[in-house]
């Protein structure tokens, strides 16, 4: 990649083979080209570009030049039934070891053959690494000045308009002071995960669930753009993981520890420095129904409330085969107008 960075387009170019490539490359996925367009642009270019030149051939000779700067892919096996990942202990097992599941499709179309690289998985995770997209986020000068904003450019006047404005960003830099707040550079993630239909069919149930990060470093209008997120998982469908998406968070977590115990050697471009990075689960962003697949907690039933827990007032109405949740009336001060008012019965409980 170096040759190709220093060599010209054509003799006399001021662009660079390396250069072009990305480029075009960029107007591909900008403007989502498919692979026999692309391949026409090219054959175009070709006639209005001095020869010899060195414009890749097709697609393919494109993708391969930048191939060395893609960042890391897994694809991990997992149960049909989402007992485990075949990861760590497990990654030579054939068969789940709790429901005895086949790890391999079974059947007239899976295809069996004698090699395991050849036979079709019943289910695959895809796992991207979130190590290496935070060492590119340090690596421009850019972004790594914009990772710092929360310590250094954020206006403290009392007022909230992010997340570092609130008390557990204080509490956490209170408590963890030497070990972590001390370096302004460790990251705090926000968590979130839900069901989507990719094929955007109404009559489908498919369900596949996309995880994705969000860094709270960033200023309030860059955390939550596309650029700056990042989806280190994307679980499988058809069916939606329920209470067993930790066995498919397995991957992330094991992350987050190394990030939060050991910290990782990185690059400070801006600093020009090296320096150890920690990192941090800060909080998750779900619904109702998604806090208690991801938490493992209680959102429904006779202890449904998050808050009450075994201090629900819950009620089941059995004509209409609803529950209902009582007796909020009691977290009211006590000269609520709602107090007094025991009559009217549209005042709720």
């Amino acid at each position: 990649m170096r040759k190709h960075a220093k060599t010209p387009l054509y003799n006399g170019s001021t662009v660079t083979k390396l250069e072009a490539d990305i480029l075009l490359l960029e107007m591909k996925a900008r403007n989502g080209m498919s692979d026999t367009r692309f391949n026409d642009v090219l054959s175009l270019l070709q006639k209005f570009v001095p020869s010899p030149n060195e414009l890749p051939q097709n697609t393919y000779e494109a993708k391969q030049m930048i191939c060395p700067l893609g960042l890391e892919v897994q694809k991990i096996h997992a149960c049909p039934n989402d007992c485990i990942l075949f990861h760590g202990d497990y990654k030579d097992l054939d068969s789940c070891p709790r429901c005895h599941a086949s790890r391999y499709k079974t059947g007239k179309d899976a295809k069996m053959q004698a090699g395991r690289e050849k036979r079709l998985v019943a289910k695959v995770v895809w796992y991207f690494p979130i190590i290496p997209c935070l060492k590119r986020l340090f690596a421009t000068t850019k972004t790594t000045k914009l990772m710092r904003w929360h310590a250094e450019d954020r206006v403290n006047d009392g007022k909230l308009r992010h997340p570092a404005d609130g008390a557990q960003w204080r509490a956490i830099n209170h408590s963890y002071k030497r070990s972590f707040s001390n370096e302004i550079r460790n990251i705090r993630f926000g968590l979130s995960t839900y069901g989507i239909n990719p094929f955007n069919m109404v009559s489908s149930n498919h369900s596949t669930w996309p995880v994705t990060l969000c860094i709270y470093n960033l200023l309030p209008w860059l955390c939550m753009k596309q650029t700056h997120l990042m989806m280190p998982i994307l679980i499988q469908g058809p069916r939606q993981p329920r209470n067993d998406i930790d066995v498919f968070l397995q991957p992330l977590i094991e992350e987050l520890l190394q990030l939060w115990m050991k910290g990782e050697r990185v690059w400070d471009e801006y600093k020009k420095e090296h320096f150890k990075l920690k990192a941090l689960l800060f909080v998750t962003i779900t619904d109702l129904p998604g806090l208690g697949s991801l938490s493992g907690q209680v959102t429904k039933g006779y202890k449904g409330c998050v808050v009450c827990l075994d201090s629900t007032s819950a009620k089941f109405l059995k004509h209409s085969k609803k529950m209902v949740y009582m007796g909020y009336r009691r977290f009211l001060p006590s000269t609520h107008p709602y107090r007094k008012n025991k009559k009217n019965p549209s005042m709720g409980q």
